[in-house]
């Protein structure tokens, strides 16, 4: 059956339009932009089949051209729109935080770096620097790893923060396994760059870790 020939409350699109884009599953989201379906398939359908193929949302976004146009139905164009329609989303993100902006909302710090960081398939260590009045300086990712880690040298991260006049910074990494929780190695590691930017009086106001669909705040849970 056509989705033109469901009952109007359950259209995706009328969803959206009456109840809002939270409202909608990831299906039903991902079939917007797909638009149509194949032969006996509704673009519902075929989005839940995509969902299925590439296991959860981080793998469709990472999944390069040819493994998206693999799949019956799918193509170059839905292929194109998709990928702009993420990195629109994550451009709106990014520019919740500009140089100059007071790090005022814990919210809007982690939605930014989760849109930085979140959809990387290896892990990547970052720093955002921040003046003595918690005003952004710069974002900068410092080192990037394999899906296991990634090599942080404290020396650099102190010859970065010195070379911005930074006088805070928050460490941010994600974590490609979905799962936020620190590790020992994480936590050690914390320390070591802790005590290495006090030696030149920059405080670590944070270490934020980003899984899928959840962060974890060294501060917050009293880690740092």
């Amino acid at each position: 059956m056509a989705i033109t020939s469901w009952p109007s409350n359950e259209r995706p699109r009328e969803k959206l339009i009456t109840r809002g884009a939270q409202a909608l599953s990831d299906a039903e989201l991902l079939a917007i932009f797909l638009r149509t379906g194949t032969s006996g398939k509704t673009a519902v359908d075929l989005a839940r089949q995509v969902l299925v193929q590439f296991q959860d949302l981080r793998n469709l976004v990472n999944a390069g051209q040819q493994d998206f146009c693999r799949i019956k139905g799918l193509g170059m164009a839905k292929f194109v729109q998709i990928q702009a329609a993420i990195e629109l989303g994550r451009r709106v993100l990014e520019t919740t935080l500009h140089r100059g902006d007071v790090l005022s909302n814990p919210v809007q710090t982690r939605d930014y770096l989760t849109a930085r960081l979140r959809a990387h398939a290896h892990e990547v260590f970052a720093c955002l620097f921040l003046d003595n009045r918690h005003r952004v300086i710069s974002f900068d990712e410092m080192f990037n790893g394999t899906i296991d880690g990634a090599h942080v040298y404290p020396r650099e991260v102190v010859k970065r923060a010195l070379a911005h006049n930074a006088a805070a910074v928050i460490f941010a990494h994600n974590h490609p396994s979905g799962v936020a929780e620190p590790s020992r190695a994480d936590q050690a590691l914390t320390r070591r760059l802790q005590d290495a930017l006090a030696l030149v009086e920059i405080r670590v106001l944070d270490h934020i870790i980003i899984g899928e669909g959840e962060t974890v705040s060294f501060a917050e849970t009293g880690l740092l």
